[in-house]
C-alpha cells in the first residue's frame, strides 16, 4: 500500500487528507479492520515507538494507552497484585498471570481509566487471546501491534460492530534519519530523536544518597521513555514497572508535577480498601464506575455520597473518603520514581513529588538552581540522577 486516504485531518473541515511515504515506497503497515483517521495514526505511530523502545530497553512486553498524541500510561509485563487487579477491573480474568503482555495491558489501561476512555492501544508483541479479551471489553478507538494471533484478531474484529481500527506494523521498519513537517506552509526539518534511554543514562547520581535498586532503575527508564513521546512540558511518576501519573503539555514545570502527582495519588487511592469495597449496584457500567470512583476520591462536580445521588450508584450510602484519611493512606507510599523531560527550576517540584511517595528522580539538570534542588533531595534522603539530556516532544 503506497498511500491511505483518510476521511479528514485533525478536524472534519481539513480535507483532503492522507498518509504516504515521501520516497514512494510502501507504507510499513497493514490495516486489518476499520478506517483509522489522522489523529488515530498520530497516536498509533507515536505509541508504537514507545512500546518498541520499552521492550528493547527492559526486555519485557510493553503496552501503552494513548489519547491525543500523549500516553495516559505505559507499562511492562509484570504480574499484578490482587488489589491492583481489582482496581483495574481485571480480577475476573482467567489466565491473566500467564500472559505478560496482558499484564502490561491491564496496568497501562488501568492506570488512568478516565483518560484512557476511547484510547489508542500499542502492543510491543503479537496480540494474544487474553490481551484481546481485555481490550474487547473496553471503549477504545484502535490498536497497533506487530501481529495478532488468529483467535485474538477475530475477538478484536467484533468491537464497534466490526469497525474497530486494527493496524499491523512491520516491526523491522526503520524510519529515515531526517524528519520533516509543515507549519503554516513552512517546512521544518530535524534529525529523528534516536537517543537511547538505558541504565547508563541514570548513572550520574548527584545526591548524597546513591543507593538505587534495580526496580527503581527500571521505573525511571519507564518514566523517561514515556516522556520521550509525551507532549512537553511533561513529568511522569512510575512504580512497579508502569507509569502511574503523566502530566503533559503544561507551560509550567510545577503544574506538570502537580498534575502528574494528582493522577498518581488517584491511582494509589483506587487500591485502598475504602474504594475497593464501594457497594456498587450490579448494573453500573465500567465507565460509569470510573467516573464515580474519581468523584468519590477527588470530590468532583457531583457529590456521589450525598442523599438523592448515592442511590443512583450504590446499594447503600458509602462513608466519605476524607482528606485526612487520604493523606494518611498516601503517607504510607514510598519508592516511587519520577522523570522530567527538562530540568526542575525550583525545589517546589521536589516537595510536591514527596507527597506522592517519590524516592527516585531522573532529570536533565542544567538549571542555575540545581544546587537548591539537590539540597532539597538531600534533606529528604532522595536519590536523584542527572541525565544531561532533554526529552522535549512536540
Amino acid at each position: 500500500m503506497k498511500e491511505f486516504e483518510l476521511k479528514y485531518g485533525c478536524n472534519p473541515n481539513q480535507k483532503p487528507s492522507k498518509i504516504y511515504m515521501k520516497d514512494g515506497s510502501d507504507l510499513p503497515i497493514e490495516i486489518l479492520s476499520g478506517r483509522p483517521g489522522y489523529i488515530n495514526f498520530l497516536d498509533a505511530f507515536n505509541s508504537w515507538q514507545l512500546v518498541k523502545e520499552l521492550k528493547e530497553a527492559l526486555g519485557l512486553p510493553a503496552v501503552t494507552s494513548f489519547k491525543h498524541v500523549s500516553p495516559t500510561s505505559a507499562a511492562v509485563g509484570i504480574k499484578l497484585p490482587e488489589k491492583l487487579k481489582k482496581a483495574c477491573f481485571v480480577d475476573d480474568i482467567e489466565g491473566l498471570d500467564d500472559s505478560a503482555l496482558a499484564c502490561a495491558y491491564a496496568r497501562a489501561r488501568g492506570t488512568d481509566r478516565m483518560c484512557s476512555f476511547g484510547d489508542w492501544v500499542a502492543l510491543s508483541d503479537v496480540c494474544d487471546v487474553t490481551t484481546a479479551k481485555l481490550i474487547a471489553r473496553e471503549v477504545s478507538d484502535g490498536i497497533i501491534a506487530p501481529g495478532y494471533e488468529p483467535e485474538a484478531l477475530e475477538i478484536l474484529k467484533t468491537k464497534r460492530k466490526g469497525n474497530y481500527n486494527i493496524v499491523k506494523i512491520d516491526p523491522d521498519y526503520v524510519p529515515a534519519e531526517q524528519e520533516t513537517k509543515q507549519v503554516f506552509g513552512i517546512t521544518f526539518e530535524q534529525g529523528r530523536n534516536n537517543f537511547k534511554i538505558d541504565e547508563e543514562l541514570i548513572s550520574n547520581i548527584v545526591t548524597d544518597n546513591k543507593e538505587m535498586p534495580d526496580s527503581a532503575k527500571r521505573d525511571l527508564i519507564v518514566a523517561l521513555i514515556t516522556l520521550k513521546y509525551t507532549q512537553s512540558n511533561s513529568v511522569c511518576y512510575a512504580v512497579d514497572g508502569q507509569a502511574i501519573g503523566v502530566g503533559a503539555g503544561q507551560q509550567s514545570r510545577i503544574h506538570c508535577t502537580r498534575l502528574a502527582g494528582s493522577k498518581a495519588d488517584t491511582w494509589f487511592l483506587r487500591q485502598s480498601d475504602k474504594v475497593l469495597n464501594l457497594p456498587f449496584k450490579q448494573d453500573i457500567r465500567r465507565p460509569d464506575r470510573d467516573n464515580v470512583i474519581d468523584g468519590y476520591i477527588n470530590q468532583n462536580e457531583e457529590d456521589v455520597c450525598a442523599d438523592g445521588i448515592w442511590q443512583k450508584y450504590f446499594t447503600k450510602q458509602p462513608e466519605r473518603f476524607t482528606a485526612e484519611e487520604q493523606r494518611a493512606y498516601l503517607d504510607t507510599i514510598d519508592g516511587v520514581a519520577l522523570g522530567s523531560d527538562a530540568f526542575f527550576p525550583f525545589s517546589d517540584n521536589i516537595q510536591r513529588a514527596l507527597k506522592s511517595g517519590v524516592k527516585y528522580i531522573a532529570e536533565p539538570g542544567g538549571s542555575i538552581r540545581d544546587d537548591a534542588v539537590i539540597e532539597c533531595c538531600n534533606e529528604n534522603d532522595m536519590v536523584m540522577a542527572f541525565t544531561g539530556m532533554r526529552l522535549f516532544h512536540h
